[in-house]
């Protein structure tokens, strides 16, 4: 990439195509990032803090040094990714493409895995706001801080499998998770003494490594589906939802799968949601 510029604790992305901040944030896919009081998008990444501002057709990154920006962000942001070739794998589906034309600028965020299998089972019969505070207040008991912003928030880091499971099922109980506390603490017991190898799943396929990912008491197709979609960037991973179930039936008369939508078929679940979500002013919460 010969669009990066470094200007000491912060990188400029030049002409950058294919990222809008409040389309990679706002379709679902990640819970730990939020608008600041000057519109940018700020929040932890495996473990170091960062905002994000779009000025012009450049994207900022406050709070990223070089050594940051590679061992961390180019990954994370899957800077190295093509996404503008994607909607050519799709050229006879007319909702497709305007869905994909919409929600041009989302980018799949490649998130810790434990992160993001934690954070999924947190999501089950939840909504995005309560999904938020109880991540938040987890991390703020059990997480390190990392970084105090200019209004004096501290930022923490996302506790382990092994801090969380030395908490126990009640202390996740007291965080009013509900029924996913028995989920949680069976996920970082598993993780913790190795039962599960959250490295297995990138030699999996899609399938198998859902089914890897099940063995995980509470952790049905959908929980899986997303972890390997939005941590192991597996774009063939389909999470259906209740909400991706009404957009099917909707424009595809509920015959639409993931073999239907290809090898990027997270990619278009994605731009599907976001475009009825968000341009047609469904399901807002």
């Amino acid at each position: 990439m010969n669009n990066i510029f470094f200007e000491g604790n912060l990188t400029r992305i030049k002409s950058a195509k294919n990222f809008l901040p409040e389309q990679v944030f706002d379709c679902g896919q990640c819970f730990r990032f939020d608008k600041n009081e000057r519109g940018n998008y700020c929040g932890v990444a495996r473990g170091k803090f960062i905002e994000i501002e779009k000025s012009g057709d450049d994207i900022l990154l406050h709070n990223c040094k070089e050594n940051d920006f590679n061992g961390i962000f180019r990954d994370f942001f899957d800077l190295d990714f093509d996404y503008s070739a994607i909607p050519s794998d799709f050229p006879n589906d007319e909702i497709l493409k305007k869905a994909s034309e919409f929600g041009s600028g989302i980018r799949i965020l490649h998130q810790d895995n434990w992160e993001a299998l934690c954070s999924f089972i947190i999501s089950q019969n939840n909504n995005i706001p309560r999904i938020k505070g109880i991540i938040r207040n987890l991390c703020e008991r059990y997480g390190e801080p990392v970084f105090t912003d200019d209004c004096g928030k501290i930022h923490y880091s996302f506790p382990s499998a092994e801090i969380i499971a030395d908490a126990g099922e009640s202390a996740m109980a007291e965080l009013r998770t509900g029924f996913r506390a028995k989920y949680i603490y069976d996920a970082a017991s598993k993780v913790a003494s190795g039962k599960i190898d959250l490295n297995e799943p990138y030699a999996l396929s899609y399938a198998d490594g859902a089914k890897y990912l099940m063995e995980i008491k509470g952790v049905g197709l959908k929980v899986a589906s997303c972890v390997l979609l939005f941590s192991y960037r597996k774009y063939d991973s389909f999470p259906v939802d209740v909400w991706v179930k009404r957009i099917l039936q909707k424009y595809y008369d509920g015959k639409a799968d993931a073999e239907y939508f290809g090898r990027y078929a997270g990619l278009c679940q994605q731009y599907l949601f976001y475009f009825e979500r968000c341009e047609n002013n469904v399901f807002l919460n």
